[in-house]
């Protein structure tokens, strides 16, 4: 029976790019919600579920089913948001621990900002892609996905305050680029590979895109 239940694993992205929202919440909050409703999602089908942590710290809770799966996800998330560090891990070291566990796990979801997209993750995920069906939900912020209105904003950094000076077109435009670069290279990168992907950002309900990716049904490309 066991061998016959699908198996759905959460990849997810904790790294420090994640903390960052300027419209209603952070991208890693935005990012548990998805995953929390993943989960509970997932089980409802019959499906086991587990999550894998990346960037912040390690964490792996290997699929359950039920609703111990979904509770053990979600609590993972709570306990964990609380105690991540400021490591960095490159994407593709991300998925080369998922193909390492394998262990029947047919699915696996990514949730990401796309910051730790690095140059050998394509590779990887046509390695994953062999075994396993990857779905890859990007998480951004209002201005990474468009510019924004010109003005002058204040910014807080490491305990620092500051102004942020967007008058020019160009200004603008640049400061979207440098700050969405990391959801642009990743949502590059899964459609050259026609992997199933959703973008929402951090004042979206996720419950939509998240149902499309597991559904298959609407997915954007």
């Amino acid at each position: 029976q066991e061998e016959r239940e699908g198996q759905l694993l959460i990849l997810m992205d904790q790294h420090a790019s994640m903390r960052f929202g300027t419209r209603v919440r952070f991208k890693s909050v935005q990012a548990a919600r998805a995953a929390a409703l993943t989960a509970w999602y997932a089980v409802r089908a019959s499906e086991r579920v587990g999550l894998m942590m990346f960037g912040g710290n390690a964490h792996l809770q290997r699929p359950r089913a039920g609703a111990r799966g979904a509770l053990d996800v979600c609590g993972a998330l709570a306990r964990y948001d609380a105690s991540r560090t400021d490591q960095s891990e490159p994407l593709s070291q991300a998925f080369q621990r998922v193909v390492r566990l394998q262990q029947n796990v047919n699915r696996v979801l990514l949730i990401s900002d796309g910051q730790s997209t690095d140059a050998f993750a394509r590779d990887r995920m046509l390695e994953l892609m062999r075994h396993t069906a990857l779905r890859v939900l990007i998480v951004a912020d209002a201005l990474e996905l468009e510019a924004a209105p010109a003005g002058h904003y204040p910014i807080e950094h490491a305990g620092q305050r500051r102004h942020l000076v967007l008058e020019t077109s160009g200004q603008r435009d640049a400061f979207q680029k440098s700050l969405g670069a990391g959801q642009a290279a990743l949502t590059a990168m899964v459609r050259s590979l026609g992997i199933p992907y959703q973008v929402i950002d951090t004042a979206a309900d996720p419950l939509e895109a998240m149902a499309a990716l597991l559904l298959d049904a609407g997915v954007r490309r």
